[in-house]
């Protein structure tokens, strides 16, 4: 049972007053978002807790409607998951876009600008979520816990989900810091009014790290908290992630620590689901042994078109009924770079159950299935990773199937072996390379089902660890930056179809790593400062 969803609901059903001057929040958060009346009982807490949760599915009150962030539309560009997924699939072999939605095609040709209304989006959500949580912990201070008369298990709930909200503001900051680097700046310790100071890629982390630190034993035990909601593995997650990257951030290499964190969640008691693609379906929140945190969606109760309903739509054609939607939106597919990381040679057959691409109307075949027309929805490899079937064959909650059921899984126990693995290939001295290849085979042999798939320790290389990372983790927000860590993003080291907008691929100006500061957001607030090369 989706046990957020509910809360989730009620919660956006009432919360205009909480978030009446949202519309103004464009781009320049305040930090007077909610009244003192929203926190007069525990449901008014966790209504606003559910609120922050919420963010993450809907772009507002109404799923697109009554927007959070004026100015955008709500599905394609102020929700969290499709902006997200846009900006880290889009530039790279896993997705390319068949539409001509404004300036959507600047992403897999690497050529967008300051000006470019998705990443205005994609810059304004965790601005957004961050005012939002900043509001929401001033009201969770021992001060104004005993000012409104809380006590014993209440005031402990109400500390307990401050823990959350730092966690979710941690994860917020991560992601923004990772597509644009340096980045507007609040917590809660500043006054209401506060300008936002811009901090560097470094010292967000650094604050990251921090708070995440402070409030790992504060979460639930890893595996006991409501589904939906975060736990102590879901920061050590976090962690494990922000480490592996922490040299393309920081400068400084931190594997030691991604090998030390992913262990930690790894020896939480969590083991790989047994089929692949029911992490993937509707009914994937009782795969709650591989995924440690999800973010929730569901037909009835978050309806929007920002959330997995894009990822199922979008990649779906007049095959729909296959995807247990009621329409494709034929937008999204990927390139061969992908599929051909499954296929042997010339083959066209392939035992990795991961390759969940159509065979029925959409041959796939790593050599002839190119992209000669990006418009051309028929023209490359079609996904069928994310759908809303169910596996007792259910239609799913909305009568129509426009909307689905699908949760997102933010991390999985199999990104963790991947980030083991990866960082003592690295050098880390936390790990060995035995522990790292029994990571590995254990991931193969779910994917295979059996041993067949499994590799020794002389083809267990970094450049294996990338390739397999496609094929695990494809279309769930990774990719681009892994090709950045791999310094395969921008330059002609790796080329797939229209990189760069040229069919056979190109190099980019290396400007592309980042995405620029909107230049809306540099006009409104006179601490930031423009990305290098824009």
């Amino acid at each position: 049972m989706k046990n957020i969803i509910k809360n989730i609901a009620i919660a956006f059903m009432s919360m205009s007053i909480v978030t009446s001057c949202s519309n103004k929040l464009d781009l320049f958060p305040q930090n007077d978002m909610t009244p003192n009346n929203a926190y007069k009982d525990m449901d008014g807490y966790m209504s606003v807790l559910a609120k922050i949760y919420g963010s993450l599915s809907l772009g507002g009150n109404e799923g697109d409607g009554a927007p959070d962030i004026s100015g955008l539309d709500g599905g394609s560009q102020i929700s969290f998951i499709r902006p997200f997924f846009n900006l880290q699939e889009l530039p790279t072999d896993e997705a390319v876009c068949a539409w001509n939605d404004q300036t959507i095609k600047d992403f897999h040709n690497l050529a967008w600008t300051s000006s470019d209304p998705f990443i205005k989006g994609a810059y304004a959500r965790p601005i957004w979520n961050i005012g939002l949580i900043n509001a929401f912990l001033r009201e969770t201070t021992d001060a104004k816990i005993s000012e409104r008369g809380f006590s014993g298990a209440d005031a402990t709930n109400i500390r307990n989900m401050a823990a959350e909200a730092r966690f979710l503001r941690a994860f917020n900051y991560w992601v923004a810091m990772d597509l644009f680097g340096k980045y507007s700046f609040l917590t809660e310790a500043d006054q209401t009014g506060t300008t936002p100071a811009e901090k560097s890629a470094a010292e967000i982390f650094t604050y990251i790290e921090s708070e995440l630190k402070a409030i790992e034993e504060a979460l639930p035990a890893a595996k006991s908290a409501v589904y939906g909601r975060v736990d102590k593995a879901a920061a050590q997650a976090l962690l494990a992630r922000m480490y592996l990257n922490a040299e393309t951030y920081t400068g400084t290499a931190k594997y030691n620590e991604a090998a030390t964190y992913a262990k930690k969640v790894i020896d939480a008691g969590y083991t790989l689901s047994t089929q692949y693609h029911r992490l993937f379906q509707a009914d994937n929140d009782t795969q709650t042994n591989e995924v440690i945190w999800a973010i929730n969606c569901d037909g009835l109760m978050t309806q929007g078109h920002g959330n997995t309903t894009f990822l199922i739509h979008a990649s779906a054609g007049d095959d729909a009924p296959d995807y247990n939607v009621g329409s494709g939106w034929a937008g999204y597919r990927a390139t061969k770079g992908l599929s051909s990381k499954f296929y042997a040679g010339n083959a066209t057959t392939t035992g990795d159950k991961r390759a969940l691409f159509t065979t029925s109307k959409y041959k796939i075949d790593p050599v002839a299935n190119e992209i000669d027309d990006i418009t051309n929805f028929h023209n490359g490899v079609h996904i069928k990773k994310w759908t809303n079937n169910y596996v007792d064959g259910r239609l799913g909650k909305h009568p129509d199937r426009n909307f689905t059921d699908t949760d997102f899984p933010v991390f999985r126990l199999s990104e963790m072996y991947l980030i083991y693995a990866e960082a003592v290939l690295r050098g880390a001295t936390t790990g060995n390379r035995a522990t790292a290849l029994t990571y590995i085979n254990t991931v193969r042999t779910r994917a295979y089902g059996n041993a067949s798939g499994n590799i020794t320790d002389a083809t267990l290389n970094l450049q294996f660890i990338l390739d397999e990372r496609a094929r695990e983790l494809y279309w769930e927000g990774h990719r681009r930056t892994d090709l950045i860590r791999f310094n395969q993003l921008v330059t002609d080291s790796y080329l797939w179809a229209w990189k760069g907008g040229v069919q056979g691929g190109r190099a980019v100006d290396a400007k592309y790593k980042l995405y620029p500061v909107p230049a809306e957001a540099i006009m409104v607030n006179p601490n930031l400062t423009q990305t290098t090369g824009y």
